[in-house]
């Protein structure tokens, strides 16, 4: 159920439009519920008009005795539509009126056992939805206190489907980017636009924040963004304050240019909060350090244990740092994918933010490897792109998990369509490397005995390697990695230990992007594996304490296995 409120000067308004037949979906308009119970009802009186001014003048009778004093609210009309889904079935009279009592009560216009509350009627007038019609003058002639009523009509509502047994709305917690106003919706379309000026504006603020390291740099990226126009605000001090954007080509009636601050276009933007992510961003690594790509990937990788922990300031943190990798995709990826990695994007930006507050200090490492990413030559290759979607997708589904555990209705929506979106750019992207690695398949006899590592160190996925069309671009890697000094050994005991293969659709696939990444590090020298392998002994020979075996009712699924 979807509860709307709205407020008015005029009762007599309400009223003749709740009772209006002239309109469709207006039916059968008569009262379900009222004060007291004994209101009159114009749509069952024989004298209509009549009826309709006696009940406008019993709504109004504390507004006028308040207004004698000066103490009418100048709005003192508070109107609640409240309409079920399409699916649940059709509620008699009297569950509606129940209903209406609920809200009324949950809201503050007329708490339970309160004989000083306001007046209300609820008429319903189609079978789906009933309207609620209050003054906010109470008895006592005080004004109702009913701050957040939407926010407790919400929580009653959802109640009320659990107790009947409706269709459960996705509910938020008031952390989600403003929704484009009917105006802006209605102007877009007229100018034949897909996404209105302020989704717009907001996708094109989120990738100059994902791309800078400063606040300077953040400010000078937009203002050389083609069509973007931009406002600093400064202090008397000359400290910059604040910033508003505007599109060239979104003008008001005055040809003038329509401003948007940074929080009007979402929570996160606000100057003071976009600080608090760039404050926490490592500088770009050098050139000669490690591929930014695998560093991000690695990163990504291990946010799924980030996720594990209790930690909920530094779990916020990741998903907004991972947020901010998806903003920059498109940047960086072929044409083709471009539209399912901004759509994957756009999905996900209601997965970055929550009521928690996020702790930016624990995602330092992918925030630093995103912008180093933007600062270097797109790859030509799509392997790089395609690892990195890789560990994407597992992000997601971690990201959906912790907020299903948070009660997250509205993210974890959001994360189930970026998953569509990610997987749908990965499978395009993974066709042409995976495809130019399987024609480089080793001889046959190679191939046999990296099929008895992969039975020895991937036991429990091994059949399932083996019989993915990837595992001949899996065993090119892996001959590829021997022939630079690797040991194919390590690299598949290493990949087994970094990512667990349970929820890998196409295992092959997800081994031959780890094992490239592993093998693309410097090959370890004789006396680093010697000392490796004295630690493993030592380890191993170290005598350790029994615990006692978990009771079977507190089982617990298997953990991924991670670095």
């Amino acid at each position: 159920m979807i509860a709307k409120i709205t407020g008015g000067q005029t009762t007599a308004d309400l009223i003749h439009y709740l009772y209006d037949t002239k309109k469709k979906s207006h039916t059968d308009p008569h009262l379900v519920a009222s004060w007291d119970g004994f209101a009159p009802d114009p749509g069952r009186a024989d004298d209509f008009d009549a009826t309709r001014r006696a009940l406008v003048a019993d709504l109004d009778l504390h507004v006028k005795q308040a207004a004698r004093l000066g103490r009418a609210p100048e709005k003192h009309v508070w109107h609640c539509s409240i309409r079920a889904a399409e699916t649940d079935r059709h509620l008699s009279d009297e569950e509606w009126g129940d209903i209406a009592r609920r809200v009324v009560a949950a809201t503050g216009i007329a708490p339970n056992g309160d004989p000083d509350g306001c007046r209300w009627v609820a008429v319903r007038h189609a079978p789906d939805h009933i309207h609620i019609a209050a003054t906010k003058v109470r008895a006592d002639l005080r004004t109702a206190r009913h701050w957040n009523d939407y926010l407790t009509a919400d929580r009653e509502l959802a109640a009320v489907e659990k107790e009947y047994g409706f269709f459960q709305v996705v509910r938020g917690d008031r952390s989600a980017a403003n929704r484009p106003t009917r105006a802006e919706q209605e102007k877009a379309k007229r100018a034949g636009q897909a996404r209105t000026v302020r989704e717009r504006l907001r996708t094109t603020v989120r990738t100059a924040v994902a791309a800078a390291t400063s606040t300077e740099e953040f400010i000078s990226l937009l203002q050389h963004t083609d069509g973007v126009l931009v406002d600093i605000k400064h202090f008397p001090s000359g400290d910059v304050r604040g910033y508003t954007v505007a599109l060239q080509d979104d003008v008001n009636g005055k040809q003038e240019p329509i401003w948007y601050s940074g929080s009007a276009l979402a929570p996160d933007l606000s100057l003071p909060k976009i600080r608090q992510h760039l404050d926490a961003t490592e500088r770009p690594p050098s050139p000669r350090r490690a591929n930014p790509w695998h560093q991000a990937t690695a990163a990504a990788e291990r946010i799924p244990h980030h996720l594990d922990h209790k930690d909920d300031g530094a779990a916020q943190a990741h998903l907004a740092a991972f947020g901010e990798a998806l903003d920059v995709l498109p940047l960086l990826a072929p044409q083709g994918v471009q539209p399912q990695l901004r759509q994957a994007a756009e999905a996900f930006e209601r997965a970055t933010r929550s009521r928690i507050r996020a702790d930016h200090q624990h995602a330092r490492a992918l925030r630093g490897a995103v912008r180093a990413m933007v600062r270097e030559p797109a790859p030509r290759d799509g392997a790089l792109l395609a690892m990195l979607l890789d560990a994407a997708l597992l992000v997601v589904m971690a990201a959906a998990r912790w907020h299903q555990l948070h009660q997250h209705d509205q993210q974890v929506v959001a994360a189930h369509q970026t998953l569509l979106h990610l997987q749908a750019a990965y499978e395009q992207t993974a066709a042409a490397p995976l495809t130019a690695r399987a024609q480089r398949r080793p001889p046959q006899r190679v191939v046999e005995r990296h099929i008895l590592l992969i039975r020895q160190y991937v036991p429990e996925h091994a059949e399932q390697v083996l019989e993915d069309p990837a595992f001949d671009a899996l065993a090119a890697v892996l001959a590829v990695a021997e022939e630079a000094g690797h040991d194919p050994k390590e690299l598949l005991q290493l990949a087994a230990d970094q990512r667990a293969l349970d929820d890998a659709r196409r295992p092959a696939r997800v081994l031959t992007w780890l094992v490239e990444r592993l093998s693309a590090r410097p090959v370890p020298s004789d006396r680093a594996r010697a000392a490796q392998a004295r630690s493993t002994a030592q380890r191993l020979s170290m005598p350790t304490r029994p615990t006692p075996a978990a009771p079977a009712t507190q089982a617990q699924p298997p953990q991924a296995r991670r670095r």
